[in-house]
Order: structure tokens, then C-alpha cells, then sequence
């Protein structure tokens, strides 16, 4: 199948996107079928192309957001990012929950220190992503993972694979097994009169090099430059032929060296060259080509087994950390590159219909009393256009449930109006949603900490129920 356009902004490392043709929960879930593994055994140079393009698939990915990152702030400092401008169509699918702050990490010469301030009023996230995409570290206010004793402000050491030395005593060891890294950080902010402060907040965070560190060095955030990119990340790797695509992924590899557990497929790619320090010089540039062609037709068409669908909400709770599941790895940074552990957060999608201008759509969701979303954090209901934008509307409503409180019937019961139309005063503020006046809508349930039931299946998102 064609591989799919996609859309993108690079907010100075931050790549939110969204496959064009549909919104696409980061659960494994695509328009096709098919299936793929990196279990074959086949000896066929192509073969083999095809399944190493799959396993280093993430690893050139992040590589080529991190160069296109790096270019407005500079590695080893915080970008303050966000938040995003509700009348702006570049960003997809965008929260209006947090504030963020990114950071792309060089950890070969030396360990950097994360500084995160006194937050005790609302709930922060900081994901530390390795090379390979996976979620190593998750420091937050449910858990900040420091030694025993230690207080806010929390101060972070992530080190490399190679360092070995001694850290000051106030500082808590993350440990890196590669030398690229991403920060992902997520700051709650309730309503507007809120972001200043969660701004504030985020303008508190520090981040510097250990030997700056015990110099006195305490570096604010840097400004992000909010650019849409010319060329975005995906379609950078996807300009790639294919001998300069593994020959950047062997050279990556050096420095991002492959799990202990990927020695089986990494003794088959050998065949071809695919190593770390490696060359494919043995191996025709048609074979390579081939093999990539293939890979880039199974990557967006893998289905996961373990990909949840209930009421028609779909989402995942295997993400964020994939051992050998090379084909989960791959699909998840194709769809939605930095995508959380599920104990921090869980985003089920639906779509729907809107109807048209003459027949517009009417839709109630209803949560039985005590069961609106389980999060220990907090929980909201975002809508968006077919495009995957929020949905323009006079009253300004993107979001409900967080920023915008639910109102419970007498009966304890949540009733939600999910329709383009204002519904007037019978039904509470809080308890509409704005969705457009005709053709496709999405919406996204976000958790943040969810609880264990959302995970295990207890309890699941009601049906999406159209009004007669």
C-alpha cells in the first residue's frame, strides 16, 4: 500500500502528528489487515532489508527530529513549549492541558542535570525517551522516583551507557543505555487564569551539564521557536534511499548501541551489512531499496493484538516501552512518535460523523454515577476536526472535563452533549462539547495517571450514543 502523508510541526523537537487520512489512536490500529513480524528467517537480502528497516526505523526517526529540534535550542537545554493557540491548524491533535517542555539530550560527554521545581499544586510528567523511543525513566508528581529522603525541588542526573563517576549527594541517578536522549515534559494548567502560573513553573525547570551544575550554573528555559518545518521529520526519512538509510542507522548504533535482547535479529541483519559501525556496500542498492519498500507499506499496516476496542473507543496499554516487539516500535513512532508509558497516560479516540449543515448530528455520552474517567491525575474529553484540529465554536469550549468541569445529574449520573449546536441551559456548563456543524469529528479521552481499572479493562469508555 502507498505510504500515507502525514502532517506535522516540529515545536523544537516536539513532532505531534497524525496520519491525514483518519485519526489514528496510537494503539496498532490502521485501515488495512495486515500483519507483520520480525521473526522470519528468510536469507533473501530483501527479506532481510525489510525487517532491519522495521527494527531502525525508530532510531533514524528520532535522529532526524533531534537535528531539526536542535536547530532553534540547542542541545542539553530546555525548550519552553506551548500552549498551543486553539485558532492555529498546523499542530494536530493538540491538548489544552499542559504546557510542555522539551529537551534533546547528548549524553556522551558527561551526565545533565534536571532540576524540577516545588509543584505540589498540580500534576507534572517527565518522560526521559531513549534512542530507541523507549520510555526509560517517568519521574512525575504521582511518583518522582528520587532516593529515599530527598524533597522538591527534585534534581535529576541522566547519564550515559559509558559514565561512571561520582554524583553530588542531593541528586538522584537516571541511567541512559544510549547517548541520545528526549525530554518530554508535561505541566498542568486548570483554565487560563491558571497558565501563568504553570508557566512559571515551567520557566523554573533547569537543565545543565553536571560540570556546569557544581560550577553554579542554573540555566532558565529557552523561548520556542513555533515553526511549521518545510520537510518534516517522517518525510525526511522517507526522502531516504536505502543505502543511506541503514548506513545512517549502522553509524547511529555506535553510540545508541541495540538491547542485549535484539542479539537474534541483529546476527541476521548482519547478513547485509546492518551493524553497529556496519556498511551495506555488499548488498545492491535495488535489494535495499526493495526491502525498505516493503517495510514502509508494513509499518503503518501492522494491527496490535493487544489493542484495545471497547464502545468503540480505541486505544493501547502496551506502549511507551517495547523490548523486541519491533513492529509495535515501529508503527507507534510512525503514528505517534513519544508516546507515554500507559501508567502515566492512556488517550482512547473515536470518530463520528457530524452529519451535514441541513442534518447536523446530535450525540450524548453518559457516565454511569462513579464512573467517569479513572485517573489519579485528572481526565479530559478533547474535540477535533476530520483534519484532527479543535473545532472552532463561539463559546470557545475545546476541552471538558478538566478545565472545564463536568456537572453531575441529580441522579449522580455525567450526561455529555456532543453536538455543534449549543444546547442551552438545560444542559450544564461543562456538560457540552462543541463538535463541527457536519462531516467528520474525533474525540480523545485523555487519562493522565490513570487507574489500574482503565487499564485492565474494569471499566471502559461508554458508547458515543446519537439523539434522535
Amino acid at each position: 500500500m502507498p505510504v500515507r502523508k502525514r502532517r506535522a510541526l516540529l515545536v523544537t523537537g516536539v513532532a505531534l502528528t497524525l496520519v491525514a487520512t483518519g485519526m489514528v489512536a496510537a494503539c496498532g490500529k490502521s485501515e488495512d489487515t495486515g500483519s507483520a513480524t520480525t521473526t522470519s528467517t528468510s536469507t533473501d537480502p530483501k527479506d532481510i532489508a525489510a525487517d532491519a528497516y522495521v527494527y531502525g526505523f525508530p532510531l533514524v526517526l528520532m535522529d532526524v527530529t533531534r537535528e531539526a529540534g536542535t536547530a532553534g535550542v540547542p542541545a542539553n537545554r530546555i525548550a519552553a513549549v506551548g500552549p498551543i493557540d486553539p485558532a492555529q491548524n498546523t499542530v494536530v491533535m493538540p491538548n489544552v492541558d499542559t504546557v510542555y517542555a522539551s529537551a534533546w539530550l547528548d549524553l556522551a560527554a558527561e551526565p545533565i542535570i534536571l532540576q524540577v521545581p516545588v509543584m505540589s499544586d498540580r500534576y507534572w510528567l517527565m518522560q526521559v525517551m531513549d534512542a530507541w523511543t523507549n520510555t526509560v525513566h517517568d519521574p512525575s508528581s504521582v511518583n518522582p522516583h528520587t532516593d529515599a529522603g530527598k524533597s522538591a525541588p527534585y534534581a535529576y542526573a541522566i547519564t550515559g551507557p559509558n559514565w561512571s563517576g561520582t554524583l553530588p549527594a542531593d541528586v538522584t541517578r537516571l541511567s541512559m543505555p544510549t547517548e541520545m536522549a528526549w525530554l518530554i515534559g508535561r505541566i498542568e494548567y486548570r483554565d487560563a487564569a491558571d497558565l501563568p502560573a504553570a508557566q512559571a513553573r515551567q520557566r523554573e525547570l533547569i537543565m545543565t551539564p553536571l560540570s556546569a551544575w557544581e560550577r553554579g550554573e542554573r540555566p532558565a528555559p529557552m523561548d520556542s521557536p513555533a515553526t511549521a518545518q518545510a520537510v518534516s521529520p517522517p518525510q525526511a526519512v522517507a526522502q531516504l534511499d536505502g543505502r543511506t538509510f541503514f548506513d545512517r542507522l549502522d553509524r547511529l548504533m555506535l553510540a545508541n548501541p541495540p538491547a542485549a535482547a535484539d542479539a537474534p535479529a541483529l546476527q541476521r541483519f548482519e547478513r547485509i551489512g546492518v551493524k553497529p559501525g556496519g556498511t551495506t556496500d555488499s548488498v545492491s542498492v535495488e535489494a535495499l531499496n526493495a526491502g525498505m519498500m516493503t517495510a514502509r507499506d508494513r509499518i503503518p499496516a501492522y494491527r496490535n493484538p493487544a489493542a484495545k476496542n471497547e464502545n468503540g473507543w480505541a486505544f493501547a496499554t502496551d506502549l511507551g516501552a517495547y523490548g523486541t516487539n519491533y513492529d509495535l516500535r515501529a508503527h507507534t513512532a510512525w503514528t505517534a512518535l513519544g508516546a507515554n508509558l500507559p501508567k502515566d497516560a492512556v488517550y482512547p479516540q473515536l470518530t463520528g460523523d457530524a452529519g451535514t449543515p441541513d442534518a447536523p448530528k446530535r450525540y450524548r455520552l453518559t457516565f454511569p454515577q462513579g464512573k467517569t474517567p479513572p485517573a489519579q491525575a485528572f481526565w479530559s474529553l478533547t474535540a477535533y476536526t476530520g483534519d484532527g484540529y479543535l473545532v472552532p465554536n463561539p463559546a470557545a469550549v475545546y476541552s471538558v472535563g478538566h478545565q472545564v468541569p463536568v456537572t453531575p445529574g441529580p441522579d449522580g449520573t455525567v450526561e455529555l452533549a456532543i453536538q455543534a449546536a449549543d444546547p442551552g441551559s438545560a444542559v450544564p456548563q461543562g456538560n457540552w462539547l462543541p463538535i463541527p456543524e457536519s462531516g467528520k469529528f474525533g474525540l480523545t479521552l485523555r487519562m493522565y495517571a490513570p487507574q489500574g481499572d482503565a487499564l485492565d479493562g474494569d471499566w471502559q469508555p461508554p458508547a458515543l450514543t446519537p439523539v434522535d
